[in-house]
C-alpha cells in the first residue's frame, strides 16, 4: 500500500483541481525509473489509470503504481516538502537502503542482493 500524509493529498488535490479537464479522471502516478547515482529515481506524474496498474486510495486520492514499480514503492508515504531547495513531493520509502547526497535517486535491498551474486 502506498499512503499520502495530509500535505500531500492537499498539494495532489490542488495540483488536480488546477487542470480541470483531468480533474475527474487523473491520478497520481508512483513508479520508479532507472537513474541516477543511486540506481533508481522516482517518477511521480498525473495520468489515468492503465490495464495493469494496482490502484490505491488515501484520503480520496487515488494513486496508480505499474507492476514493475511496485516492490520498489510497496509501503512508501508521500509527502509535500518546502524548504530552502524549493517545493516537492517526498517519498519516504522504507525499500531504500541507500540514496545520493542530494536524495534524487536510490538504491533497494534487491538490488543489493542481485549485485552481490
Amino acid at each position: 500500500m502506498i499512503t499520502l500524509t495530509d500535505k500531500g493529498a492537499e498539494k495532489v488535490r490542488e495540483f488536480l483541481s488546477a487542470q480541470h479537464a483531468v480533474a475527474e479522471t487523473a491520478a497520481l502516478r508512483v513508479g520508479v525509473r532507472g537513474g541516477g547515482c543511486s540506481g533508481f529515481q522516482y517518477a511521480l506524474a498525473f495520468d489515468e489509470q492503465r490495464e495493469n496498474d494496482v490502484v490505491f486510495e488515501d484520503k480520496g486520492i487515488r494513486l496508480l503504481v505499474d507492476q514493475p514499480s511496485l516492490p520498489y514503492v510497496r509501503g512508501s508515504v508521500i509527502d509535500f516538502v518546502e524548504g530552502l531547495q524549493g517545493a516537492g513531493f517526498k517519498v519516504d520509502n522504507p525499500n531504500v537502503i541507500a540514496a545520493c547526497g542530494c536524495g534524487s535517486s536510490f538504491r533497494v535491498a534487491e538490488e543489493e542482493e542481485v549485485s552481490a551474486v
